[in-house]
């Protein structure tokens, strides 16, 4: 079966953007993004909340053509292109888009239904509102966490409206130059 894994940019207190969705804190360098990378490009399927998922679509199929692109945005870029994309949206019902499905209702039964596919993780970008309603469905299955050095005090915290308890085991730990630590846990089902 096919793991949904939350991949997502935190502060030490547990925001994934500030109070008005800034995310001029995170930390990203080489290293992470040959890490990512590395893991990312052994991953074919990504899903996105909608508002995410425009932002990407605006940037990622072009940005690896672009006069100058970094080793990065010509490696995502790639990727971004051969992955079938997840999108949970009401206002994009219906929509019709290369390699995208568009999840518009039975959250629960679709994300499952595409967990028993073939294939190999799925990747939640960001996208807090969409992994809010998948936390509440208990439908993650991990937890890809970069943990950055900072603590905002406000903002839009990665564990919203959570009613039951999530079991953790952590899998990995690593540590980058920038003072970003890495931290995996995969959700405990027992």
């Amino acid at each position: 079966m096919r793991k949904l894994i939350s991949f997502m940019h935190i502060s030490l207190d547990g925001f994934v953007a500030g109070p008005n969705g800034e995310m001029n804190w995170i930390k990203v360098d080489e290293e992470i993004f040959d890490h990512v990378g590395e893991r990312i490009s052994k991953t074919d399927t990504a899903l996105y909340g909608r508002v995410t998922y425009e932002m990407m679509q605006n940037y990622w199929p072009n940005a690896g053509d672009e006069p100058g692109a970094s080793k990065h945005d010509v490696e995502h870029s790639k990727w971004y292109n051969k992955a079938h994309k997840l999108v949970l949206s009401k206002t994009m019902k219906g929509a019709s888009l290369a390699d995208t499905t568009i999840i518009s209702d039975n959250l629960s039964n679709e994300i499952n239904e595409i967990k028993q596919g073939e294939g190999s993780e799925i990747l939640v970008f960001g996208s807090p509102t969409a992994t809010h309603s998948l936390i509440q469905l208990n439908l993650i299955d991990g937890y890809w966490l970069f943990v950055n050095p900072i603590i905002l005090g406000r903002g839009i915290p990665l564990f919203a409206d959570v009613k039951d308890k999530i079991k953790l085991n952590l899998l990995t730990i690593r540590q980058f130059t920038s003072g970003v630590t890495e931290l995996n846990y995969t959700a405990d089902r027992q």
